[in-house]
């Protein structure tokens, strides 16, 4: 199951104890202070990886902690500082402290954020040795690690995104040219997240299917309509089923506008599909039609293994010019 938000729980370590200990010297059982300061506790750090399927293995892990620092040891030594955690997250991932609102975005891999401080150390009674106090007792305990929910969501960092109506034939496309296992129908929404698959060392996207007033929350919403937004190229599939395919393309490209004119300009290869329910004439029709909106329209059925390695030739080259 793909996830795409999540909320987890984690904790700065502590800072260790400053401690109360004497220097012993011959004849001498108290010659002084020794007490050394307590050790740093560990901080917390988000890290981009390219693993979109990172945040399911979180569902049954929700709480993470950092080591807390060591007590101060005597003859003046400090305790270790506690190790600092990294929390692997995919590229694309926005992260909010829901105790302070601070945001933090992973957008490229191997980016490691500090979220959460660890806790200072305490210190150790050597620091109140003065001219009138030669024998100090105090010493100061480690300050608490920061903690916090950290609210996660993911926007997905792809190359291309496969975008268009319900029953567009989107999930049966990206299984014949990926390693995709997206479930197929023949109902609207079949697809309710997005699957992934990867293709020539590129990552497509099929994002489920927009309705009109998606950008209003319609249907599936918005909430998939935010994917889009970093993915380099969109593959608009129309099918070929549709009376008026202009009106079907119109749809989705209005939904697009009214959520960000941005995702206008992204390059996008529009991509008549189920072809095999039309006669040659027909689909050489309907792309005419559709050129009046885009000049680069491409045809396929699933079906058709010809057409199958057209659009792999295609995409792979304008893939690769993109990137």
């Amino acid at each position: 199951m793909f996830v795409d938000e999540i909320t987890i729980k984690a904790r700065a370590g502590s800072g260790g104890d400053g401690v109360v200990l004497w220097r012993h010297e011959k004849g001498k059982d108290s010659a002084g202070p020794a007490g050394g300061d307590g050790g740093r506790g560990g901080s917390i750090y988000i890290v981009a990886v390219r693993d979109l399927g990172l945040l399911a293995k979180y569902r049954t892990v929700k709480e993470f902690a950092a080591i807390s620092g060591e007590n101060g040891h005597k003859k003046s030594m400090h305790g270790k500082d506690g190790d600092d955690l990294d929390i692997p997250l995919p590229i694309g991932s926005t992260v909010t402290n829901q105790s302070t609102e601070e945001v933090f975005t992973l957008q490229t891999e191997g980016q490691r954020v500090l979220v959460l401080n660890g806790g200072k150390g305490g210190l150790g009674n050597e620091h109140f040795k003065s001219s009138t106090n030669r024998s100090p007792k105090e010493s100061t305990p480690g300050k608490l690690g920061e903690e916090a929910e950290l609210y996660i969501e993911l926007e997905l960092v792809v190359d291309a995104g496969f975008i268009g109506l319900p029953n567009a034939g989107k999930s049966s496309l990206i299984n014949e040219l990926t390693n995709a296992k997206a479930k197929v129908g023949s109902f609207e929404f079949t697809t309710l997240e997005p699957n992934l698959g990867a293709f020539y060392g590129f990552v497509l996207a099929d994002i489920p299917g927009l309705i009109e007033g998606a950008s209003l929350g319609k249907g599936l919403g918005y909430k998939f309509l935010r994917h889009i937004k970093r993915t380099k190229m969109l593959l608009h599939c129309v099918s070929a089923e549709h009376e008026d395919v202009l009106s079907a393309y119109d749809t989705v490209r209005s939904e697009l506008e009214r959520y960000s004119t941005e995702l206008l300009d992204k390059k996008e290869i529009v991509i008549l599909t189920k072809t095999d329910v039309l006669t040659e004439k027909e689909i050489s029709t309907k792309k005419k039609i559709l050129q009046k909106r885009n000049k680069t329209v491409l045809s396929v059925s699933t079906i058709d293994e010809g057409s199958l390695k057209e659009i792999t030739k295609v995409l792979s080259t304008n893939l690769q010019k993109e990137t």
